[in-house]
C-alpha cells in the first residue's frame, strides 16, 4: 500500500524510533577505536588461555548482557552471565583469575553494579564497561570503557531504554564478532556448537554423507542414446544422467529438462546419441566438501542436479535438490 503524507500518528512514532535507534547507532559507531581493540584483545586472551567471560548488569542492561554472554559462547568464546543481586550470595564463585568481565550500565552509577565492582577488582582479571557516562564510578574503576552514549532514548518521555540498550547490544555483537574473527573460529567449530539446529547439518554434514551413489546415480557412456540414458534415469529415479569418457572421468550431464527442450526440434531426440544433447561443462562439486557449499550452489546457479567428483575429476555421486529438503537443510 503506498504511503501518504498524512500517516497514522502510530506508524510516524514507529518510524521515528527506527530513525532515532539508527542514528544512535551511527553515532556509536563512528566513536570506536582503541578503547574497542583493547577489549577484544583482552576477551581473546582470557580465552585463549582457558579462562571466560563474565557478563553483568541490572534491569534492561542486565538482559542485554544476558544476551551477549549467550552470542559470545555460541561462537566459541566461553561466557557466563553473572546476576548482580546473587553475586554477593555465593555466585561471585564464577569468578576467577584471568577471567574478563563486561559490565553493562548505561550510567555506570547503578547502586548493584558499583558495589560488585570492588568485589571483581582481582589480580588478572580485567573490566570492560559498556557506559554511557564516561565520569562515572564504573568506568572510572574498569581497564578499558566502551562509549554507548546516546543523544535520546527512543522512548517519547525520553524515559525507558530504547536506543541505548540497543547500542549496548549492537556493541556486545561487535565485540562478539570482533573476537571471533580474532580467533580464527571456523565453520566447523561454529557447526559443532549448533549441532541440533539446520545450521550444525548445514555444518557438519559433508557432500559425501547425502549424496546418490551406485544404483541411484544413472551413469552412462557419451556413446548411449537419448532413450537409454532416459531409462537409466528412470530406473536409478533421478532428475539427470551423469555421463562418462571411456576413462571414467566426467563427460557431462544430461537432464529431463534438457530432453523437454530438445523434443520440439529433434523428434527422434530417443535415437540420437545423448552427448549431443548433454552438457559439457556442468557444474560440480567435490565429495568432501560440506553440504553447505551445495546448498550455495543450488541457490546462486538455480539448478536441479549437481555432480559429486573426486580428486581425480572422477564421479562418484550426485545431489538432487530434494536432497536438501530430506536432510533438512532447507525447509
Amino acid at each position: 500500500m503506498p504511503e501518504t503524507k498524512s500517516q497514522p500518528p502510530l506508524l510516524q512514532r514507529a518510524k521515528q524510533v527506527f530513525s532515532i535507534e539508527i542514528s544512535a547507532l551511527s553515532r556509536v559507531r563512528s566513536r570506536l577505536g582503541f578503547s574497542f581493540q583493547a577489549a577484544v584483545t583482552a576477551m581473546q586472551h582470557s580465552v585463549e588461555n582457558g579462562h571466560k567471560i563474565i557478563t553483568t548488569g541490572m534491569g534492561k542492561s542486565g538482559h542485554i548482557a544476558a544476551k551477549v554472554a549467550a552470542t559470545l559462547t555460541s561462537t566459541g568464546s566461553p561466557a557466563v552471565f553473572l546476576d548482580c543481586a546473587n553475586a554477593i550470595h555465593g555466585d561471585l564463585g564464577l569468578l576467577s583469575e584471568g577471567d574478563c568481565v563486561l559490565l553493562f550500565s548505561y550510567s555506570g552509577s547503578t547502586e548493584e553494579i558499583v558495589r560488585l565492582v570492588p568485589l571483581l577488582k582481582r589480580p588478572g582479571v580485567t573490566l570492560v564497561a559498556l557506559s554511557g557516562k564516561a565520569k562515572s564510578p564504573l568506568v572510572e574503576a574498569s581497564d578499558h570503557h566502551l562509549d554507548v552514549s546516546v543523544k535520546s532514548e527512543a522512548c517519547p518521555l525520553n524515559l525507558a531504554p530504547t536506543a541505548s540498550t540497543t547500542a549496548m547490544l549492537v556493541m556486545g555483537d561487535a565485540l562478539a564478532m570482533a573476537l571471533m574473527q580474532a580467533r580464527g573460529v571456523t565453520r566447523e567449530l561454529f557447526a559443532s556448537l549448533h549441532p541440533g539446529g539446520a545450521i550444525g547439518r548445514a555444518l557438519l554434514l559433508r557432500v559425501s554423507d547425502i549424496m546418490r551413489t551406485g544404483s541411484k546415480m544413472a551413469a552412462l557412456p557419451t556413446t548411449a542414446t537419448v532413450l537409454q540414458a532416459i531409462e537409466a534415469m528412470h530406473k536409478a529415479r533421478s532428475g539427470a544422467s551423469v555421463l562418462l569418457t571411456p576413462r571414467g572421468t566426467l563427460a557431462g550431464i544430461f537432464t529431463h529438462g534438457d530432453f523437454a527442450r530438445n523434443y520440439s526440434r529433434h523428434p527422434d531426440i530417443g535415437s540420437k546419441k545423448v552427448s549431443l544433447f548433454m552438457t559439457k561443462k556442468p557444474i560440480i562439486i567435490r565429495n568432501t566438501a560440506l553440504a553447505v557449499e551445495a546448498l550455495n550452489i543450488f541457490e546462486k546457479h538455480n539448478i536441479d542436479d549437481l555432480i559429486v567428483v573426486d580428486a581425480r575429476r572422477r564421479p562418484v555421486g550426485v545431489v538432487d535438490a530434494q536432497d536438501l529438503t530430506k536432510h533438512h537443510l532447507i525447509k
